[in-house]
Formats: C-alpha cells, structure tokens, sequence
C-alpha cells in the first residue's frame, strides 16, 4: 500500500505539546523530519531520533533528525524498545491511525518509557461532520488524504482516543482540538445535535465533538500503575 503523500510543513499543534526541555525524542512517521527541524529550534541539543517506513521518507527526514531508522513499527520485536527506553517523548503525527494494532504499540511504549515520559499523538477524528454527512448519503470512499485517506486502518472519536491511551495505562493530560475554516459546517452542526437530542445524548457535546478535524493529544503514564 502506498504512503500518505509527504509534505514539508510541520504541525504546530504538535509542536507546542512536545516538552521543551526534552533530552530525548522518537518521532513513529517522521516524513520529511518538518517537525524534528522546527523542535530543533527550540531545543537544539535534543537527540531527535526518526522512524519511516519509506526509505525516501528516511533520506528526507535526515535533513532535520540527529538519526533516522527505515522501521515498521509493527515488525519490530521487543529489542527495539528496549534499545529506545531512554527516550522521553515519543510522537506519534497522524500515525496511530495507519497501525493495525496501535493498541499493542502503546502497550509496549509504556512497558520501557520513563516515569516523567510523554506520547504526544495527533488522530484524525472520525466524529468529524463531514463523515457523518458522507456515512448519511453512503458515500463513505476512500480519498487519497485527508480524514478518509485510503491508507487509515484505524478510526477514533474524542471519546476512543482517551480510552486507547487509558488501556495502555496513559492518561491524557492535554488536548487541542483542531478546528478549521469549514464554511458548510454551520448547515449540519444543528443537524448532528438533533440527532445526538433523539438518541438521549447531550446535543451541544454532539456539534462539539463533530467540530474539530484532528485532535492533539499529551499523555502520560499513569502514577498508580493500574
């Protein structure tokens, strides 16, 4: 299966979740390294590690990362989190969604991170009313970006992203909802909240939740370790 297109623009929503003083991060889809080169103006003596699935991916990310590794996640054993336990934050930007298991990654990211260690992820949301609209006239197509991008595997709502993280034993501590300039939002939102009203559920939650694209997410391991 093909990649997601790459492109040189980093997220900025992203960035400003990633700790600033961070020794040591991972980035799980690094693409280009966009936002490995704008962390590192911040933060010039971080260890910026990538990871791509894409040897050209991997070529382009070396611009920015202090070291990049052609790796599927999902292939690898045991040892490569181990050799990666040192690491404080690891990013995951809109990559969650192309893992068969994104479950078990985390899973396995919480069994080596440090007690002060992040995830900061950002999920495409599935919530959002252009699905719903498109589910309502059964044209659910797969587009070549974007929230339909043919190579997610994976779809979460606000609601499903908190509880992936709370099944691997994170708890997330920040979040931006990102929202953009979507003209023909307006005519559907109090549509979503009707049909949230009839099914007994908060409505104004309902257009809420539909509203934004992506959400950013900070986690953190659990102090109690339950």
């Amino acid at each position: 299966m093909e990649q997601t297109p790459v492109h040189d623009m980093h997220n900025p929503d992203l960035l400003r979740l990633l700790p600033a003083g961070a020794s040591s991060i991972i980035e799980i889809g690094c693409s280009s390294g966009a936002l490995a080169r704008e962390y590192k103006k911040i933060n010039p003596e971080c260890d910026y590690h990538g990871v791509e699935i894409d040897p050209a991916y991997v070529e382009l990310a070396g611009r920015y990362c202090d070291s990049t590794e052609l790796q599927n996640i999902e292939e690898v054993d045991l040892s490569f989190y181990r050799r990666n336990k040192h690491r404080d934050v690891w990013v995951f930007g809109d990559a969650l969604e192309h893992l068969r298991d994104p479950w078990g990654v985390l899973n396995n990211i919480r069994a080596v991170l440090p007690p002060t260690g992040v995830v900061v992820a950002c999920i495409p949301n599935a919530q959002h009313w252009s699905v719903q609209v498109r589910l309502s006239l059964g044209a659910f197509r797969y587009e070549e970006s974007g929230l339909l991008d043919r190579t997610h595997l994976r779809w979460f709502t606000k609601s499903t992203i908190i509880e992936m993280f709370n099944d691997a034993d994170f708890s997330v501590s920040e979040g931006i909802p990102r929202i953009f300039d979507e003209p023909d939002r307006e005519r559907f939102l109090p549509l979503i909240g009707e049909i949230a009203r009839v099914a007994g559920a908060d409505s104004q939650q309902a257009i809420l939740e539909a509203t934004p694209l992506q959400y950013v997410v900070r986690a953190v391991p659990n102090v109690s370790g339950i």
